[in-house]
């Protein structure tokens, strides 16, 4: 049978992605459309944090005033701030779920929790209101019990199933899983437990990121047999397991330089090319035919965020030679999307609504 030379996909949704503020917001929000995507779910570790119903309100207006063809789902950082309270109004407002970040281990996580106890008012108060609880499943790194940025998430594994445990109907998602162990756990768990998996994930092991600035990001990516884990699941179509980019973009000053005092940035920016780069990825180890559901399908069952009746269908043309950009401009600055100068086999073809 001969390879596609076409794939149509229907209404596809990044459930995880950042989208900053400022002059580097005007220059990324608007390439969530040109990357393909219909639906971004927006994180909220800006500085200072999005804490409060009334700051996510306003943010979304801001991404709307950029590009308003895009379904910006806004979500609320896990703080001291949030009460009960405050996640009714959430609910009101249309905010869909709650980012929790353990402190110091990412980009703007100084904030971040170190205990879930001290919530479970506020879990209990989102299970009422059916608010999704989105977790950065790493612990910090310790010394003292060998924690490490290696194997940091499988240490917090116990915490998801702890949680999972104590709030059975609350909606959970294992953002950005990079592990064996971590896609296992999440199978084990009943059907509120959800998992996003990003493309650059399914695409690098820990060698691709070692000594190589440009595609270092929290998590960093494992073992060749973490990764075999990741593209099994998606190839099985499992549908608790779909597409959070974490697209992270940030100035190529602050990702091309590291100091003895001063890591480089962690994440990678992949919403320009997000929809073809997905393609390339699951043709890669098999599994284009599942492209629907990971990217699109899966995640909106989850969310409970279907297609509309004039859903956006986008053909992906077969292409040779295409190479991905490697620059787009920020002021004095640029931002470098990943995989910047290798070939990518899926460009953005036809666009249509049916």
């Amino acid at each position: 049978m001969s390879a596609p030379t076409e794939v149509t996909v229907e209404s596809p949704a990044d459930f995880h992605v950042h989208l900053r503020e400022g002059e580097l917001s005007e220059v990324v929000t608007p390439q969530v459309r040109t990357g393909g995507f219909d639906l971004a779910y927006v994180m909220p570790n800006l500085r200072p944090p999005i804490t409060k119903t009334e700051q996510a309100v306003a943010y979304r207006e801001r991404l709307k005033a950029i590009d308003s063809s895009v379904d910006y789902l806004m979500s609320l950082y896990l703080s001291p701030d949030l009460t009960p309270e405050e996640v009714r109004k959430a609910k009101e407002a249309g905010i869909a779920g709650v980012k929790s970040y353990p402190r110091g281990v990412t980009t703007n996580s100084d904030g971040g929790i170190e205990s879930y106890e001290i919530y479970y008012p506020v879990f209990e108060e989102m299970q009422k209101c059916d608010l999704v609880l989105n977790l950065h499943g790493e612990v910090p790194s310790d010394a003292a019990s060998n924690t490490c940025v290696l194997n940091a998430e499988n240490a917090f594994l116990p915490h998801l199933k702890k949680l999972h445990d104590t709030f059975p109907k609350l909606r959970i998602v294992l953002e950005h899983a990079t592990t064996r162990a971590a896609v296992d756990m999440v199978k084990s768990l009943g059907d509120t437990v959800a998992c996003t998996i990003t493309a650059h994930h399914l695409a690098m092991t820990v060698d691709d990121w070692a000594g190589q600035s440009w595609n270092y990001c929290k998590p960093v990516a494992k073992y060749p047999s973490d990764r075999q884990a990741l593209q099994e699941v998606v190839r099985q179509g499992h549908p608790k397991f779909f597409l959070g980019s974490d697209s992270a973009p940030h100035p190529a000053s602050t990702k091309s330089v590291a100091t003895p005092s001063q890591p480089c940035a962690a994440g990678v920016y992949t919403s320009p090319i997000l929809l073809p780069f997905v393609a390339h990825t699951l043709e890669s180890f098999g599994a284009l035919d599942r492209l629907q559901g990971f990217v699109s399908d899966y995640g909106r069952a989850f969310y409970r965020r279907p297609a509309g009746a004039n859903a956006r269908r986008i053909v992906l043309r077969r292409v040779q030679g295409i190479r991905v950009e490697d620059t787009w401009p920020l002021g004095g600055d640029r931002v470098v999307p990943f995989w910047t100068g290798k070939e990518i086999g899926w460009e953005i073809g036809d666009v249509c609504h049916c």
